[in-house]
């Protein structure tokens, strides 16, 4: 598994053009998908006017004045990897991403270390000391449980009793899994959502870690969507790490 933060684009919003409907486009993907829902509202398909006759003209004015409900329609699935169960707990408590996340009963060993933390050498040990230990208490309690009892193979009923048993063990023992826990996620949002999680987790004022994943996506959907994240700019923070502002975050 990757030790370090990665967000990968799996899946996104396509646009097939309803013959009946005279469209001029060029492209096929969720930023067609929303042109043609903003122009919808007034039908205004023949690009009457020379200033928002291009796509990306239109969408970016669309940002520009607020009228993000048209973003709605579209939406992008990124597969989130390498981040601890503390900064997924914060991603979970946005009500329009929908998330899968890796189940606990998956043994997982690789933890996030708080960059203030790995950057100080005496809390860098105490961390690592604090983490092997929970891990031997986390390998006890598995044990104790009868998590490492022998299981039987074959389709019997003792076996499939025996292998529940086992999945209980291992979920009551990841109680004493600490919130640095590595964890994975696949997530999907439409793009009004996926930009009020860049501009509000994004600042200078978000958990480091937080802040990583939300410029992490930032880059990927700027390269899906460059018309719909082009008004996002990053900069780097004198401690190395960076943020992410738009002059239309406060646009709702």
């Amino acid at each position: 598994m990757s030790t370090a933060l990665r967000v990968t684009l799996i899946g996104s919003s396509g646009f097939v053009a309803p013959q009946h409907v005279r469209f001029d486009h060029a492209h096929t993907d969720g930023q067609a998908l929303i042109e043609f829902a903003g122009r919808s509202i007034y039908r205004s398909f023949d690009r009457p006017r020379s200033e928002t006759a291009d796509t990306g003209d239109f969408l970016e004015h669309l940002i520009s004045v607020g009228h993000l409900a048209a973003l709605e329609h579209a939406s992008a699935t990124l597969y989130v990897q390498h981040v601890s169960q503390a900064a997924a707990g914060e991603l979970l408590r946005h009500r329009h991403l929908s998330i899968s996340q890796l189940s606990p009963r998956t043994p997982v060993r690789d933890v996030v270390e708080p960059p203030e933390i790995a950057a100080d050498p005496v809390l860098h040990l105490r961390f690592g000391e604090a983490i092997d230990a929970l891990a031997v208490a986390h390998d006890e309690l598995f044990a104790a449980l009868g998590g490492e009892a022998d299981r039987a193979t074959g389709p019997t009923r003792g076996a499939q009793t025996a292998d529940l048993a086992h999945k209980q063990a291992r979920q009551a023992a990841a109680a004493l899994l600490p919130r640095a826990s590595a964890t994975d996620l696949v997530v999907t949002a439409n793009h009004r959502a996926w930009r009020h999680v860049i501009a509000v987790r994004a600042t200078d004022a978000a958990d480091r870690e937080i802040r990583a994943i939300a410029v992490a996506v930032l880059e990927v959907l700027t390269k899906l969507a460059p018309h719909l994240y082009g008004d996002f700019r990053i900069s780097t923070l004198p401690d190395g790490s960076r943020t992410a502002a738009s002059p239309f975050t406060g646009n709702a």
